[in-house]
């Protein structure tokens, strides 16, 4: 008796455990439903905000700098001086040059009143003429140097760096110092070649800042490269159409900005994140699932452009509303069961409640 009882328990437990494993072997996965791509959410972009004005400032003359009169960060206003060069050659080259311009001008002087009076021939009087003008050139370039030893503010901002110090020596064009204008802002973003040939597609552009929270501020576009950088992306520059805190949005801040454009007409389909494409044997699927059985089935589908948010264009094979796995679709089979995982709220980011 004792025997067919334990027999029995054994057999009730091994079947206890069986079912057990059966469930634990059911995968959990993740969904998404897939969206249409006229319903789609706008393309984002990451940007920076940079001046509507930036200048190198340099000397046009070589020499050793005395002194610079400027802070990182400092307001300085249209023709303020920003850098002085040390003079001395300069003054040295005038001074030479003006005693040569003085003889000259004295000889040529001479010989044109001389050939006025028939004293002298065409030839002297033209040698005059022409060097007299060839001097006069050389002292107006000679005093300009003189003159460009002493840098001077192009526009009015702010100093953003300060390239040399008091005491070295510079070539001619080295910047000093970089400056921007206390102006507008614009917004700085790389696009891909896909969005640079719909650009004048584009509906509307937006961004937002960290700085304040809770505004979207409208763009407008001011200018986009016409050649790709070395990532074969296009550098296109965006205004904020309206008025904004100056004080709160400067240079140099990151932002996100946000475009729709109006959809192509030959584009039809669904958009799914990127995770949910599996590519095996040559083939490109997603696993669709049917909610009420639980089942995961492999399906072939077309697909088309990525956007920088992480999603992809199905064109062909699914449809809107269809609920596809999105996460971990390498290690599922078709006809597997699986288990779906509790979407997480929005206000409940990261599941930590």
């Amino acid at each position: 008796m004792a025997a067919a009882l334990a027999a029995m328990y054994a057999l009730l437990t091994a079947c206890s455990n069986s079912k057990k494993e059966a469930e634990e072997t059911i995968q959990y996965v993740k969904t998404v439903q897939a969206e249409r791509i006229s319903d789609a959410a706008e393309l984002s972009f990451p940007g920076r905000t940079k001046s509507s004005e930036e200048v190198n400032v340099a000397f046009r003359i070589s020499g050793p700098i005395q002194r610079v009169l400027v802070k990182e960060g400092q307001y300085v206003s249209k023709g303020q001086l920003i850098a002085q060069m040390d003079p001395r050659d300069y003054e040295v080259q005038l001074s030479a040059t003006q005693a040569e311009y003085d003889q000259i001008k004295a000889d040529a002087e001479r010989v044109m009143a001389l050939y006025k009076e028939d004293g002298t021939t065409a030839s002297n009087y033209d040698r005059a003429r022409y060097g007299l003008q060839q001097i006069t050139e050389k002292l107006a370039n000679h005093k300009n140097q003189l003159a460009d030893t002493r840098l001077y503010a192009p526009i009015s901002g702010y100093i953003q760096t300060k390239m040399h110090e008091s005491g070295e020596t510079v070539s001619a064009g080295m910047p000093i110092v970089s400056m921007f204008n206390a102006g507008d802002v614009e917004i700085e973003v790389y696009v891909p070649a896909s969005d640079y040939a719909r650009q004048n597609d584009l509906l509307n552009a937006t961004c937002s800042f960290e700085v304040t929270p809770g505004k979207i501020y409208p763009l407008e576009i001011v200018r986009v490269s016409k050649e790709a950088n070395a990532s074969q992306l296009y550098a296109a520059r965006l205004r904020i159409k309206g008025d904004y805190d100056h004080q709160k949005i400067t240079p140099g801040m990151s932002t996100m900005v946000y475009a729709s454009y109006h959809a192509a007409e030959e584009v039809n389909g669904v958009i799914v994140p990127t995770t949910a494409i599996d590519r095996a044997d040559g083939q490109t699927s997603v696993f669709v699932l049917d909610t009420n059985s639980g089942i995961v089935k492999r399906r072939n589908v077309e697909v088309g452009r990525i956007d920088l948010d992480g999603n992809i264009q199905v064109l062909k094979g699914l449809e809107p509303q269809e609920t596809v796995v999105c996460a971990g679709v390498r290690y599922l089979s078709d006809g597997q069961k699986v288990k779906e995982m509790e979407q997480t709220s929005k206000a409940n980011v990261g599941g930590l409640l």
